[in-house]
């Protein structure tokens, strides 16, 4: 039976990885190998006597993560809905190709650390369609939204769901991974975009603008509000942890109430034209699909770690690679081909606080590593997936022209946290 979940596992991951051959969403093929090996554990009564309850007790944290990401999803939705990144993106004005590089690399680095990757990265593609009409010249720099929102993503603890993940577990606290890796992500950003910037010559050219037909229905205070509303939302979420000692969820939580009694509000009249702009037809555009992966996959995970596949796997990385760096390193590299959620999950349930209490360098590189090393692949993270399927980008393609400098960033990142550390 132990050696059959494992197998179950590679199985699954085999279908998760080859989703487009195989033309079966990721969601149900972890979703599937999640249950089935909890159903296996549960006949088998592996690695504990009482498998309800040891699944009880990850259920906890792992819809404490979900309902997190349902409600930070829901928000940035609100904002884009009410055209509240405009007050970003209208001020981008120039055609230069290597000024816009940068200024994009930037703007997306930062946003990336408060509105977490993936959302940044499906903002930035709406934006860089509006922007740019050749398309070689949209997946350069699409290619590069994803390195830099990796990047972006791995200093924050709501900039990615890995770093959510430990942040919430109790890993590393908000202050504490800011300080140290930084730093560290601003190399991953910046030695991309020196690498890029040696082909960038010339302008771009921009594409006719189509106005969206509901955005008459939203006044510019509207819009300012829905958008102050809704950053201070996610950017209070650290703050609302750390004076009441709830769960992140409730927080963002909170902040979704308050934003949709204002859209409820200013929206009450009128709704058969402003329909669209509340808040039940907005959860009818969150990715429902992406939350049933995490589920999936979180669960599965789970159950390697209760039947006790990842204490030996954690045994052999300590005995064949020796140091923290090394064993971060690898889980970096292996995130470019597996799924940065599982891997992450998998060293939590590896390595317990016992052994790296919170805020050990340990954790502080494995957000970094994880959160980075999926770039080098355009399937190895979350916005990479998210741009694949938006803006169509081939998989060789993104190997050819952003493998190099994604991989160079990351080597950068590690090397900077490694002086850092010493």
């Amino acid at each position: 039976m132990f050696a059959l979940i494992a197998i179950l596992f590679v199985l699954g991951y085999a279908a998760i990885a080859l989703e487009h051959p195989l033309k079966v969403n990721k969601a149900a093929s972890a979703l599937l190998t999640g249950m089935l090996i909890w159903s296996l554990i549960t006949a088998g009564h592996l690695g504990t006597h009482d498998p309800l309850l040891a699944l009880n007790e990850h259920i906890s944290g792992i819809a404490s993560i979900l309902f997190f990401l349902l409600g930070a999803m829901t928000v940035v939705e609100l904002m884009d809905a009410h055209a509240g990144f405009q007050v970003i993106t209208d001020r981008i004005t120039s055609t230069n190709k290597l000024v816009l590089l940068w200024i994009i690399g930037f703007i997306t680095f930062f946003l990336s650390a408060t509105l977490d990757n993936m959302t940044m990265a499906i903002v930035m593609c709406a934006l860089l369609r509006k922007m740019i009409a050749d398309k070689n010249d949209l997946w350069t720099f699409a290619g590069l939204v994803i390195i830099v929102a990796n990047a972006g993503g791995a200093w924050s603890p709501i900039g990615d769901v890995t770093t959510i993940m430990l942040w919430i577990d109790g890993q590393v606290t908000s202050a504490n991974i800011i300080a140290k890796l930084f730093l560290p992500s601003l190399v991953c950003l910046v030695l991309p975009l020196v690498w890029l910037s040696r082909s960038m010559k010339g302008t771009i050219a921009r594409p006719t603008m189509v106005p969206e037909a509901h955005l008459h229905h939203v006044t510019r205070t509207q819009q300012y509000m829905v958008f102050g509303i809704g950053l201070l939302t996610l950017l209070g979420v650290p703050i609302f942890k750390q004076l009441t000692h709830l769960p992140p969820f409730m927080g963002i939580m909170l902040g979704l109430g308050i934003l949709w009694v204002y859209t409820e509000f200013i929206h009450a009249r009128g709704i058969e034209e402003r329909g669209q702009l509340q808040v039940t037809s907005i959860l009818r555009r969150i990715d429902h699909s992406s939350i049933l992966f995490f589920l999936g996959i979180l669960v599965a995970v789970a159950g390697l770690e209760t039947a006790g596949h990842l204490t030996l796997l954690a045994g052999w990385l300590d005995s064949t690679l020796g140091n923290i760096f090394a064993v971060n390193t690898a889980i970096g590299l292996l995130s470019a081909i597996v799924d940065n959620v599982t891997l992450v999950a998998a060293a939590q349930g590896m390595y317990p606080m016992t052994t790296y209490a919170p805020d050990h360098a340990f954790w502080e590189l494995l957000a970094l590593c994880a959160g980075t090393g999926g770039s080098i692949l355009i399937i190895g993270s979350a916005a990479g997936v998210a741009v694949m399927g938006i803006l169509g980008i081939e998989f060789g393609w993104y190997f050819k022209r952003m493998a190099m400098p994604a991989a160079l960033g990351y080597t950068g990142g590690i090397v900077t946290f490694w002086l850092m550390w010493h």
